[in-house]
């Protein structure tokens, strides 16, 4: 009886083993699948920090470039001059200070195609040289009548934009036409001198905000075109 005992006694001690063993070598296994995937955790984020790093050097190089072409061609257009030596030497400060401040101009590239922005800025520019030619004819008919029909007003309104570059783009436009001066910007709102009704009513009916909303991709206003640009950006990167 004594050695049946003692036999089952080390049977049941054999078989703790073999579970004990088991069950290491289940703990073994996990823990070896678990640093599997912490490592490959890991490589996916230093691939994806190398591809994030690039992105980000690229959109910081389109920034520039972008910036560097708009200041270039406000050069020429504003200095007359198309020699070599005037054309190297707006181009070096095109670039001088497109790399200090090139951040400024797409600091709100919400789809993250600098192109688009470029060329929407590049398309607002004729329809705003049209405007500034329609308020110089308006302002002439003013100065030109015996009476002078002008009616200066200090107007104020709330704007939508939402970023400090389309508020400054918003104001510098509204001061370069004729008839209109930007006075200030207090947190969001507006105030404008105007010189007649008119032009006063042309702001209020927001055709030139809403123009520059849809410059630099404004939530709160929201086109066609914005879609189908949004949609063919996230088709290029496979979203």
């Amino acid at each position: 009886m004594e050695v049946t005992l003692l036999i089952e006694a080390t049977e049941n001690a054999f078989r703790i083993l073999e579970e004990a063993r088991s069950h290491a070598a289940g703990i073994m296994d996990t823990t070896i699948e678990l640093m599997a995937e912490e490592h490959r955790i890991i490589e996916e984020k230093k691939v994806r920090a190398i591809f994030t790093g690039a992105r980000r050097r690229r959109a910081r190089f389109q920034n520039f470039a972008g910036t560097a072409c708009i200041l270039f061609v406000f050069w020429v257009l504003l200095s007359g001059h198309f020699d070599l030596f005037h054309l190297t030497l707006g181009g070096l400060c095109a670039a001088f200070v497109a790399y200090f401040f090139h951040d400024l101009l797409f600091v709100n590239v919400r789809v993250g195609d600098i192109r688009t922005v470029v060329w929407r800025f590049i398309r607002y520019i004729p329809w705003l040289l049209g405007q500034i030619l329609i308020a110089n004819m308006h302002v002439a008919a003013l100065v030109l009548r015996p009476k002078m029909p002008i009616r200066p007003r200090i107007i104020t309104f709330k704007t939508k934009l939402e970023t400090d570059i389309s508020r400054v783009t918003l104001a510098n436009s509204i001061t370069l036409t004729p008839g209109t001066v930007t006075i200030d910007i207090r947190e969001g709102e507006f105030y404008v001198h105007a010189l007649s009704h008119l032009v006063a009513e042309e702001l209020y009916g927001g055709e030139m905000e809403d123009r520059v909303a849809h410059i630099f991709m404004e939530g709160d206003h929201l086109y066609v075109q914005d879609v189908l640009d949004a949609s063919r950006i996230y088709e290029t990167l496979g979203v």
